[in-house]
């Protein structure tokens, strides 16, 4: 089996020293959609903070694309390429499609156009939209653009937070999919956090169940899926 391209091994991580994330051990294949399941405040923002290097781990280490990431900033974290989605996108609101889209794009100067051109085929519906301004798209349009802008930097791992948050289930329906077939053309590895469990796990090879900062299932989608009652019980109570 080929490298993972993410590993974290007993990760304990948080806010000013004090973990919310405890023992944590999780990976990611080249191809593979990994789903990251829990109630709110479970730490699976947390999580992806601290993967990506926004969030300095308390202990523990996590390895992106085969190297630790410990002391790294989250700018050459992000060089070696990994791709941060976040909960709340982090558009530029005054600034067009297209302009977002450049500030994603892969720092290869000979594979830009072809970066914007993959990044558009994904999602076809923001094409007739690059010259408006991202503050005037709706919120399906700002999702499809915040994930196009990841892609644009030609990932080999890309974190998704919350992808759904906010946006019908019907266009939630339509946007899981994606993410699927980002890992499977692209061989980039997905880990997403995903309140919407039974659509994540649809499109998911594996799943990691977390409350209370810890981890208290994994398996694979399928074995997930055919545990709902346990997953469900693992849902009650919080997590903070």
């Amino acid at each position: 089996m080929a490298e993972a391209l993410i590993e974290v091994q007993n990760l304990n991580a948080g806010y000013g020293g004090i973990p919310v994330v405890r023992g944590l051990n999780i990976h990611v294949n080249p191809g593979e959609v990994v789903a990251l399941l829990g109630p709110n405040g479970a730490g699976k923002t947390t999580t992806l903070l601290t993967i990506s290097g926004i969030l300095k781990p308390v202990s523990g280490n996590i390895n992106v694309l085969g190297s630790s990431t410990l002391g790294e900033r989250p700018e050459k974290i992000s060089r070696r390429g990994l791709a941060h989605v976040a909960e709340d996108r982090s558009l530029f609101f005054d600034l067009t499609v297209q302009e977002n889209l450049r500030l994603g794009l892969t720092p290869d100067r000979n594979k830009r156009a072809e970066a914007m051109e993959s990044a558009l085929e994904m999602f076809p519906a923001l094409r007739p939209l690059v010259d408006r301004r991202a503050g005037l798209l709706s919120g399906g349009e700002q999702q499809m653009l915040a994930m196009a802008r990841g892609l644009a930097s030609n990932p080999k791992v890309l974190l998704v937070d919350e992808m759904s948050l906010g946006l019908a289930p019907i266009i939630v329906e339509r946007m899981l999919p994606i993410v699927r077939e980002i890992a499977n053309s692209t061989g980039t590895g997905v880990l997403m956090v995903e309140q919407h469990v039974g659509l994540a796990l649809s499109v998911a090879d594996r799943g990691y169940v977390m409350a209370h900062g810890e981890l208290t299932m994994e398996g694979t989608a399928k074995e997930l899926q055919a545990n709902r009652a346990l997953l469900e019980a693992s849902y009650l109570g919080g997590g903070h």
